[in-house]
């Protein structure tokens, strides 16, 4: 009867779970901004439905160790047909083979642990590794969704480079455009015309460059959120200095990452359930307590059943085990031990983890700032640059170093941003809110 009931339990619990894995992830319909994304990935990333799993597999096992607190049941019904030899009996004047008979027998035997400490205080520690493997799936998952982020802000990065690339080879165009003129003038040499044409060229192929990185990009995406390579995916957001609501005091945001990220509380849950396994072993040296026993009907046929019943309360004393639960509590103190400097070591790291990251925020926001301002100078320049050229005044190596230097700015500017979003969503993910954005 267990084994049917545990087949059926273990099948019904993690069905739609289950069957979303089955099934697959469906694409988001309209717009995608980062914040969905991040959603997205923490929801539907492999490794984010895989320790989900992971968890409910500890879950099931939580069951596994309360069942030895729990009535067991067991039904038993049989039919035998024998003989006897009476005269192994030995008793006197009674010898030789009895006649065949029949045994009907139907038995339901129960019996019941009354109280075990060891056994409850290691169903204490399989509910705190239940929890820390919870702990640990929504760990993963923020990962999980900090690296779709990371995914749709390099989409966007690479869709601002082709952008601006395609602005490069408009300007690329304009300045050869104008070679040529001068050059039919004769207002200028023939080698300011090659030279233009040597930098529309080299613009031409970093435009053609950035496409395929767009493209490459899109693909990384669509497989942090475990959708198929073809989907199309429509983005909502560009690549600019958002607002971020979280702790910008690396003091506060240390404090508030120990608060919130779930790997140093799934580890404090590790700490707690290897303590509760070492008092579970010592406890051992504990008796315990059960009653059993069973009701059944036998006779020799089905029309003259007799019924007998049996009950025994016993008390179990251990006295000697060879000495192996001494050594298994030394064992389970080194792993205690381990684990408590597992546990401080993890809060260190996750401390210095949200101190750097709120730093890093700071420090792109101001690179960013700088940027813009790096763009603005050198897109004067290109301006004057031109207007110089056309006066025949100046030659085409001066525009083509100011439009170099418009292309170095504006992938300065676009690295700033980036830089930016990426902080952002690594601030996220070092302080432990990915679960709370919407």
């Amino acid at each position: 009867m267990r084994a049917p009931l545990l087949m059926l339990g273990l099948a019904a619990a993690p069905l739609p779970l289950a069957a979303q894995a089955r099934a697959g992830p469906k694409p988001p319909t309209g717009p995608l901004t980062l914040l969905e994304a991040i959603a997205l990935g923490r929801k539907q990333g492999i490794d984010a439905v895989i320790a989900e799993l992971d968890a409910r597999v500890s879950e099931a096992r939580v069951g596994e160790r309360r069942a030895a607190l729990l009535p067991t049941v067991a039904g038993a019904a049989n039919v035998t047909r024998q003989t006897i030899n009476l005269d192994e009996f030995g008793f006197p004047g009674i010898s030789g083979i009895s006649p065949d008979f029949s045994v009907w027998r139907f038995r339901l035997g129960a019996s019941e642990t009354l109280f075990d400490a060891s056994a409850i205080t290691r169903l204490r520690a399989a509910r705190d590794t239940a929890v820390a493997a919870g702990l640990d799936a929504q760990a993963v998952g923020e990962l999980a969704g900090a690296t779709a982020g990371l995914a749709y802000l390099g989409v966007l990065s690479a869709r601002e480079t082709v952008a601006a690339r395609d602005a490069d080879s408009a300007v690329a165009a304009d300045l050869l455009d104008q070679a040529r003129q001068l050059v039919q003038a004769g207002v200028s040499p023939a080698i300011d015309r090659t030279r233009s044409e040597v930098s529309y060229a080299a613009v031409r192929t970093q435009l053609e460059v950035s496409r395929n990185a767009l493209d490459r990009a899109r693909l990384d995406l669509l497989r942090t959120l475990d959708l198929p390579p073809g989907t199309e995916l429509d983005l909502a957001d560009s690549l600019g200095l958002g607002a971020v609501d979280i702790p910008l005091d690396p003091a506060a945001a240390a404090r508030y990452a120990r608060d919130h990220r779930a790997e140093l509380r799934a580890a404090r849950q590790r700490t707690e359930a290897a303590r509760q396994n070492l008092k579970s072993i010592r406890f051992e040296r504990i008796p315990s307590l059960g009653v059993s026993g069973y009701y059944q009907q036998t006779g020799p046929g089905l029309g003259n059943l007799a019924g007998t019943y049996n009950v025994q309360l016993g008390i179990t004393v251990p006295i000697l085990d060879g000495f192996s639960r001494r050594s298994r509590v030394k064992e389970q103190e080194s792993r205690l031990a381990a684990q408590e400097i597992r546990e401080r070591d993890l809060g260190n790291r996750i401390e210095t983890e949200a101190r750097q990251s709120v730093l890093d925020v700071a420090s792109a926001r101001q690179q960013a700032a700088i940027a813009e301002e790096r763009l603005r100078l050198a897109e004067e320049e290109l301006s004057q640059a031109q207007q110089r050229f056309q006066a025949g005044v100046a030659g085409s190596v001066e525009t083509t170093q100011a439009q170099s230097a418009v292309i170095a700015a504006r992938d300065a500017l676009i690295q700033a941003r980036l830089n930016y979003g990426t902080a952002r969503v690594r601030a996220y993910r070092a302080l432990g809110i990915i679960d709370q954005l919407r």
